[in-house]
């Protein structure tokens, strides 16, 4: 398939899902009150339902249960998820013993099943040694009906309650695990990204160290020479011309001597940063598959697309991978999980060059990043340099995500 096809395929059904997930997840985190009321009135209308439209006698083992009682189980089994969240082990306490009275009745209410809903919680939040006792809570009612009606065989409504609250606490345990990688990815990234600046401070103030030592033993040391000698000629003028004359010759020797020095230091300087440059490379295009590499290993899904060739000198090449590179840190750090990451380059002639990135994260706001960050500006100060521009911000509607794009112009011959 020609890769730009390849780029312009529709978005797959899993992806959209997963989008619509991560929005109700959003709203979940900025109002989980609205959110447990709305999901807590659900079921209590659901159990009403059940009892008032009489659809609990198709599995009820006793007909005669009275009304109020039947809607006092119908509460009990239903009101107490407003807190499953919060307090999963006090909310299925608290369920326990209206699903014994459901079962030694012979109701069968259909609402004791959303016990199975707190089991889910309790796996998600809790120990996970929590979910033995919770499996004896929520067993507890079935023995009661078995022994109590025994109608069926055992294994058969043992196992099926068995079943369901495997399931339940299955789906708990793998998205605990899911939320607990996550944020294992997100801690490893900020730690990550304090080290490297750690390091280049210590770097820096090193570098600064060593150069005050070079500049104050030049520089310094000359300056007190020349000093000394001003003083000296300045009273040797007037009483020996020929001695201040040879003053003036040592200052000037003097100067030369430190304008040399200088000069080799600063030919040190530039030689060294030769060697290290010849030792470790700045990175360039050819090293795109390596952080490519670095970037799907810590979980995010990255495609690219190529169109022309890479014919760039080597500082346009450091530009284009560090606004690469800032870009899919951003993305590994604010777009959330299931995010998934594109690149596009285009090549032209003359080194000209446009690159974009968009990744389907969360909707971080038109500011993005927060401001206090060093990314976008670091980005904006190296496109400058080639008179490029750079964009950054949410992807148009309805498209979910964030896009940066870089555009390098024509190099101009200087």
């Amino acid at each position: 398939m020609d890769p730009v096809t390849e780029a312009r395929a529709p978005e797959p059904l899993t992806e959209y899902a997963h989008r619509i997930t991560r929005k109700v997840r959003a709203f979940d985190r900025r109002h989980p009150l609205l959110w447990d009321l709305h999901f807590t009135g659900f079921w209590v209308m659901a159990a009403l339902i059940d009892y008032g439209g009489g659809g609990w006698r198709h599995n009820a083992h006793n007909l005669d249960v009275p009304g109020w009682l039947l809607f006092t189980l119908s509460l009990g089994l239903s009101v107490p998820l407003l807190r499953r969240r919060t307090h999963p082990g006090t909310v299925l306490a608290a369920m326990v013993p209206f699903a014994l009275v459901n079962a030694w009745t012979g109701a069968a209410l259909q609402a004791a099943l959303l016990q199975l809903a707190v089991i889910y919680h309790i796996a998600l939040r809790r120990a996970l040694p929590d979910l033995w006792w919770a499996t004896a809570l929520v067993m507890a009612p079935v023995l009661v009906s078995v022994t109590r009606y025994g109608e069926g065989s055992w294994d058969q409504q043992i196992g099926s309650q068995l079943m369901s609250i495997t399931v339940a606490a299955l789906i708990g345990i793998t998205v605990r695990t899911r939320r607990n990688y996550t944020e294992a990815l997100e801690d490893r990234a900020r730690r990550l990204e304090t080290e490297r600046d750690q390091q280049a401070q210590l770097a820096t103030a090193a570098e600064r160290a060593r150069i005050a030592r070079e500049m104050h033993d030049i520089i310094g040391h000359n300056l007190s020479v020349i000093t000394g000698l001003a003083d000296g000629g300045r009273y040797a003028a007037a009483k020996s011309p020929e001695r201040a004359g040879q003053a003036l010759d040592a200052i000037a020797t003097t100067s030369r001597q430190a304008l040399t020095e200088l000069r080799r230091l600063l030919d040190v300087l530039r030689e060294e940063e030769k060697n290290q440059a010849e030792l470790a490379p700045q990175p360039g295009l050819t090293d795109l598959d390596q952080l490519l590499d670095g970037v799907r290993s810590a979980g995010l899904p990255v495609r690219t697309t190529t169109h022309g060739s890479p014919t760039l000198p080597p500082g346009r090449q450091l530009t284009v991978y560090r606004v690469i590179q800032e870009a899919l840190t951003n993305t590994l750090k604010h777009a959330g999980p299931g995010a998934t990451a594109e690149i596009e380059l285009s090549y032209e002639e003359k080194a000209a060059v446009t690159v974009q990135i968009t990744d389907t994260g969360n909707d971080r706001g038109a500011d993005g990043p927060p401001r206090d960050g060093r990314g976008l500006p670091g980005m904006r100060e190296r496109t400058a340099l080639y008179d490029g521009t750079l964009e950054a911000g949410p992807r148009p509607h309805p498209e979910q995500g964030w896009r940066v794009r870089l555009h390098l112009p024509e190099e101009t011959p200087q």
